[in-house]
């Protein structure tokens, strides 16, 4: 995984990209673009507004960027600690998203008797 995939040239920089650097490109997109999500729901109920995608979309660029951190050849413990937080607030707000969607299916479903 730490293997060269392709090469290029950015200004004087020689960028290798790895598949270990594609997970980590990925997370990076993933965790940055979910603000791109939040800007446009909360556009559309014109209020600050967290959907569950942004959620899941943390949780997501979070996962990705531990691995990289942790198994590439960065084993870098700065970018560990930085994403494992966002990793476990993700997590816990989803977690409080299902609790929440089965309180209200429960309570909208026909007593059986």
């Amino acid at each position: 995984m730490n293997t060269a995939l392709f090469q290029f040239k950015l200004l004087s920089h020689v960028c290798t990209v790895t598949p270990w650097k594609l997970i980590g490109y990925t997370g990076v997109l993933l965790f940055a673009g979910r603000w791109l999500v939040q800007v446009i729901a909360s556009h559309r109920v014109r209020r600050s507004h967290l959907p569950r995608l942004f959620w899941y979309m943390s949780l997501s660029g979070s996962v990705l960027l531990l691995s990289y951190f942790t198994f590439s050849d960065k084993n870098d413990s700065v970018g560990i600690l930085s994403n494992l937080f966002p990793a476990t607030i993700a997590t816990y707000n989803l977690f409080l998203e299902r609790r929440h969607f089965r309180a209200e299916t429960n309570m909208h479903s026909p007593v059986r008797g």
